[in-house]
């Protein structure tokens, strides 16, 4: 039996935090049980919080440092170099084109067929075999290519498609550059991987260097900064730093929690593997617990959240999918991991809270609170737990 396991990470995570706690439980893992395969769901570009008016209703957002730009595009290569299939999951979760009436192909059939059996050209091969990576661009392309990202992302495609060809050519450069790096290979400047992209590009017949529309709002936007703790004088950054992201990440979630409960359950789909363990920080964790009495997922037989606020909202009457005294339903996971720290203030028990499903087990990340919400993954003994539990 072959497993994975899929990573949900928690409030207030952008691009640059992400990677680095995914590379540190990919890493965890691999020690565990290697070979397994590890997927991550980045939620918080395309279903985290964000100010649609540019911070207007912050009094003196942008003089008190508010809507400071990062390096945006580094972040996202950072997040694609971890999933090259992101950009691909985000097309695949819009509406799917219709058909038409026409004879022949439909627009996704055309796309679909074109992709599949895409070769690169002599330029571009010799372009990667200059680097060192004709093994590596055979086995991203054919990898994208058969993707189930890819699959579901050609459903939404118009006629031209430039978008989804774009997003697999990034996937393509991703999987390949990240492939040679894990073997050992060193790591291309920006300005080389970006004339790689540009040829596959062009082979591809796509339209310009960024992602238009949508997923490039998704996709592209200021990586998480470091938390600040000035006063007024700095509320635009505080708002930023510390309410946006993990306060904001909150409120959106239980006031449109849909994007990113559909995420997770895309992300489930293209795990390998004939059984998935899911692990989910924090919100994550409560999105992950109000996907599962939602939905049936026949190969999720193991969740473990971390650091969760699940129990918490049950008691409060917050949790969106269930209302005490109603239990979790019958296809719900009979094996369910919570771990909490008493230190951290935004974690709870599980066991109590739903009898029969949930099993507690308290660690001690040493650190005050804020940082002990974030603590687990470098803690021993949490990975300890988690790899008895996994068995």
């Amino acid at each position: 039996m072959r497993r994975a396991v899929v990573f949900v990470h928690g409030t207030g995570v952008r691009e640059e935090s992400y990677n680095k706690t995914f590379g540190a439980v990919r890493t965890a893992l691999a020690r565990l049980q290697p070979g397994i395969e590890v997927r991550g769901c980045f939620w918080g570009r395309e279903a985290g919080a964000g100010l649609a008016l540019d911070g207007l209703s912050v009094p003196g957002y942008t003089e008190s440092g508010g809507g400071r730009e990062g390096d945006e595009e580094v972040a996202v290569w950072g997040v694609l170099y971890r999933d090259p299939g992101y950009e691909l999951r985000l097309l695949g979760l819009r509406p799917a084109v219709a058909p038409g009436l026409g004879r022949g192909q439909s627009p996704a059939e055309k796309l679909r067929d074109q992709l599949s059996a895409y070769s690169p050209s002599s330029q571009v091969r010799d372009a990667f075999a200059e680097h060192g990576l004709a093994a590596a661009l055979d086995e991203a392309v054919r990898r994208v290519a058969e993707s189930p990202e890819l699959r579901d992302a050609v459903a939404t495609a118009d006629e031209g498609g430039y978008e989804h060809r774009h997003a697999f050519a990034r996937a393509v450069v991703a999987a390949a550059l990240a492939d040679a790096v894990d073997g050992g290979a060193d790591a291309l400047d920006g300005l080389e991987r970006d004339a790689l992209l540009s040829l596959v590009s062009a082979d591809l017949h796509s339209q310009g260097r960024a992602l238009p529309g949508a997923v490039a709002k998704a996709a592209a936007a200021p990586a998480l900064r470091a938390l600040t703790w000035y006063a007024r004088r700095r509320r635009g950054a505080l708002n930023d730093d510390l309410l946006l992201p993990a306060v904001g990440d909150i409120l959106r979630y239980q006031a449109r929690g849909e994007a990113l409960r559909r995420l997770i359950g895309r992300t489930i789909d293209h795990a390998p593997g004939d059984k998935v363990t899911v692990v989910a920080h924090s919100l994550g964790g409560v999105a992950c617990v109000d996907l599962m009495v939602r939905e049936k997922l026949p190969r999720v037989d193991q969740l473990i959240t971390v650091g969760s606020q699940a129990p918490f909202f049950y008691e409060a009457g917050a949790l969106v999918s269930l209302e005490h005294p109603q239990a979790p339903p019958e296809h719900f996971p009979r094996r369910w991991l919570n771990l909490y720290d008493r230190r951290d203030l935004l974690s709870f028990r599980a066991g109590a809270v739903f009898p029969g499903h949930a099993v507690d087990h308290e660690v001690d990340n040493r650190q005050p609170f804020p940082l002990a919400h974030s603590a687990y993954w470098s803690n021993r003994a949490v990975w300890s737990a988690i790899g008895t539990w996994m068995g």
